[in-house]
């Protein structure tokens, strides 16, 4: 029997998470089966299980691949203004949180308020290493502003980054359980644009 590759593998790993996505955004968390996943990719049980052990390791490699976008969101330009690009990824938020039929939102807030996740939620250490990882990316941004003098922080930049973290995981949740028309999720995200701006300052060298 040929040796499959590690490339290969990889890329059949990747393929699979893909269709996982799929459909986690079309059914939610709670809904999707992994027979669900299997017939979306078209992979037998044996194939998906040599992949994955249950739902619950499938999501958190969902939610990895999900979160790699975010993060990559956060690499900071030597040459471009960095408020820009926070505005920009608060626009991204607000899209997928109020699309969420086209986005994880649904699925994300449903694993968070799941029996299983509050009960043992040890046994997810991924969810405490992306928040931790989150924080550290957004923090280095806010420093890096401060180093170009394109920020004036008024307050810790870890604080501000826990604080934007925390801002978007309750709208979420807020909005999958209370719907948009209720969170009013743009108002909402134009207010925190507001009292950040206030917060970081930005081109306060200038206006000195």
């Amino acid at each position: 029997m040929p040796k499959v590759s590690e490339a290969y593998k990889k890329e059949k790993k990747k393929k699979l998470i893909q269709a996982a996505k799929t459909v986690f955004i079309r059914k939610g968390y709670v809904q999707t089966s992994m027979q669900d996943i299997m017939n979306e990719a078209g992979i037998s049980r044996g194939a998906m299980y040599s992949y994955f052990d249950n739902i619950d390791h499938l999501f958190m490699e969902v939610l990895k691949e999900d979160d790699y976008d975010d993060m990559q969101f956060f690499e900071a330009s030597d040459n471009e203004l960095l408020w820009p690009q926070l505005k920009q990824w608060f626009e991204m938020q607000q899209e997928a949180i109020e699309n969420t039929h086209q986005s994880l939102v649904q699925a994300k807030a449903e694993f968070f308020l799941s029996s299983n996740y509050v009960k043992h939620a040890e046994d997810f250490p991924y969810i405490s290493q992306r928040y931790n990882e989150m924080t550290r990316l957004i923090e280095e941004v806010l420093n890096w502003g401060m180093y170009k003098k394109e920020f004036q922080l008024q307050q810790p930049a870890d604080t501000i980054a826990r604080y934007i973290i925390s801002f978007i995981n309750g709208l979420m949740l807020d909005t999958f359980q209370l719907g948009n028309e209720q969170t009013k999720v743009k108002e909402q995200l134009s207010i925190l644009l507001f009292s950040l701006e206030n917060i970081v300052c930005p081109h306060a060298a200038d206006k000195e």
